[in-house]
């Protein structure tokens, strides 16, 4: 599971409402619920924290959490 499928799971988001409120398809959301090597593109965030009712900033925090700057040499 993906930290976007964790983060609607631990919400208990209804993703049905969820396709329909941002247009994303029901399949589109699973992917990027379930399967890890699926990108997130920007503006699905950005419809899918609206969708839910947060701020997109504290969605993209805890969806690139792991993301870290590499360690300069």
């Amino acid at each position: 599971m993906t930290s976007l499928g964790l983060y609607l799971t631990k919400k208990s988001v209804n993703r049905a409402l969820v396709s329909r409120r941002t247009r994303i398809s029901q399949a589109r959301l699973s992917q990027l619920s379930s399967n890890k090597s699926t990108k997130l593109r920007a503006e699905e965030l950005y419809l899918i924290a609206l969708a839910i009712d947060v701020d997109p900033g504290e969605l993209l925090k805890e969806v690139y959490k792991d993301l870290k700057l590499p360690k300069e040499c």
